[in-house]
């Protein structure tokens, strides 16, 4: 293994560890704001009780998701230094936003929430865990911003004296449809997670006999939640792949294991193989639906990996980058992309029944008693969300922005 092996190693396994704290603070301050709510509202002791329990969780994966973000943000300096100073005009600006204003908004209001029980009104300490939730979603977004920019380049232009982009359209960095479109499916998969989360403690308290009224009412909650976003998350991942096949059709490609340019081509569900061999056999496949998926046409051409790559190359022939780079393949790494993929939809089916079936265990005020759903709801909290793309996708696009640079220095990832 080399430095960028190392690198993109030990920046994937920070960025993994950072996000299982994410969706869980995004979406439970949400919910523990619905259920104070709920409380000033009602007077009802259980609603109360129930902000208290699930605002300590709210707080434990907060302060850790803070952690973690540090480290992260110090790996783009660290790991990807060359790459930091290159598009750090533009990369930067939603970063600066995010640490400066969003960040602040929310651990001010958090802090006030914390501390001021006691101290505040019932609605303007309401107040506080509303602006707390509202500054998450603005702090992801403006991540998601970011993270637009890396995967659709827009907005710059490169300055060849200083050898760096330089930011000319902010506005349009930050509202491209990469951007919006990726925020509402990460919110709705924030809320899926923390719907998930509230369910399944909820549950197990509720078959254990403790605080059973409090907890009756948030495993619906919970399962309302997640079968609300998990609808959501059908028709905004649906946009989103609409998106991801008109700017970037490798990554359709790999996330089907498509090699060759293909009409009315299938969508496989299960497949056993080499997939980055392109030996692997496709067991169940549901014909014209990636076609559909990609172009809303059952008899659509879907571009294929060996196809795509081949126009990439002639595109970049005579850049001096690619080549001192010895950049040949422009494609992820196909089983992860493949496999991540179907992950991520099987987990986000399997958490949609889940929220239908503690809701029909628990009608008419029943209680749990079986042992399998008890198991069910233990599993769901340890449910992560997977975006559809692997290290190496995104790394991919950031080689491509590094090679509108023809200056014959080599690609930041590669040095």
């Amino acid at each position: 293994m080399n430095a960028l092996d190392l690198s993109r190693w030990q920046f994937g396994i920070t960025t993994v560890y950072h996000f299982l704290f994410v969706p869980i603070t995004i979406g439970m301050a949400f919910l523990v704001a619905g259920l104070q709510t709920a409380w000033v509202r009602t007077g009802k002791e259980k609603y109360l009780k129930a902000t208290k329990f699930f605002g300590k969780i709210f707080l434990i994966n907060f302060a850790m998701g803070v952690v973690t973000g540090i480290v992260q943000e110090f790996q783009f300096g660290m790991n990807w230094s060359d790459y930091s100073r290159f598009v750090g005009d533009i990369f930067g600006a939603p970063l600066a936003i995010e640490a400066l204003l969003t960040f602040f908004l929310e651990s001010t209001f958090l802090g006030l929430w914390i501390f001021g029980w006691d101290r505040l009104s019932k609605k303007v300490h309401l107040a506080t865990i509303w602006a707390a939730a509202t500054g998450t979603a603005l702090s992801a977004y403006m991540i998601l911003a970011a993270n637009a920019f890396m995967q659709h380049p827009t907005g710059y232009t490169i300055n060849p004296a200083r050898n760096r982009a330089e930011l000319t359209d902010f506005t349009a960095v930050l509202f491209q449809n990469t951007a919006y479109i990726a925020w509402f499916h990460t919110i709705s998969a924030a809320f899926l997670v923390a719907g998930g989360l509230m369910a399944g403690v909820s549950a197990y308290l509720l078959m254990k006999g403790r605080a059973a009224e409090a907890m009756r009412a948030t495993l619906k909650l919970g399962a309302v939640a997640v079968i609300v976003a998990g609808a959501a998350l059908l028709v905004t991942g649906d946009q989103d792949a609409q998106v991801m096949v008109s700017q970037q059709p490798m990554k359709m490609a790999a996330a089907e294991g498509l090699f060759t340019t293909t009409t009315n081509a299938p969508f496989s569900v299960l497949s056993i193989g080499d997939l980055a061999g392109q030996t692997a056999t496709r067991i169940i496949e549901i014909p014209g639906l990636l076609s559909w998926l990609s172009t809303r046409d059952f008899n659509g051409t879907v571009e294929g990996i060996d196809n795509l790559n081949q126009q990439y190359a002639q595109t970049y022939a005579t850049n001096t980058m690619v080549h001192s780079a010895g950049i040949t393949d422009f494609a992820p790494y196909v089983p992860v992309t493949y496999w991540s993929f179907r992950l991520m939809m099987g987990f986000g089916f399997l958490a949609i029944f889940f929220g239908l079936l503690a809701l029909w265990v628990t009608r008419k005020g029943r209680t749990p008693t079986s042992k399998w759903f008890l198991r069910f709801a233990l599993i769901m909290p340890r449910r992560r969300f997977r975006r559809p793309f692997s290290l190496s996708s995104t790394s991919w696009c950031w080689e491509k922005l590094a090679m509108h640079r023809n200056s014959g220095r080599p690609s930041p990832l590669r040095s």
